[in-house]
């Protein structure tokens, strides 16, 4: 199942991509891959392989579209009070 259909990667902070329990969280520097898909020996496989396999195309395709740094420095993470507590 896909949350939405479109996915370009490293366009923006929202889109989400689910194959299976698989899924692709877009940023705009980094898409982050979280859970498991089972790509099983069937046409629900099937169909969860080529979602996956679109998906890392366009993926690697946009890397390979521009210039790339060595490596990118470690995201800056804030802590915050809890709003609830």
């Amino acid at each position: 199942m896909t949350r939405k259909k479109s996915f370009t990667p490293y366009a923006n902070e929202a889109d989400v991509l689910e194959v299976g329990n698989l899924m692709l969280e877009n940023r705009v520097d980094r898409i982050t891959v979280s859970g498991d898909v089972d790509l099983t020996a069937d046409q629900a496989g099937l169909a969860h392989a080529r979602r996956l396999h679109e998906a890392l195309g366009a993926i690697v395709a946009a890397l390979e579209s521009r210039a790339l740094p060595e490596q990118l420095p470690a995201p800056d993470i804030k802590q915050v009070d809890n709003p609830f507590a």
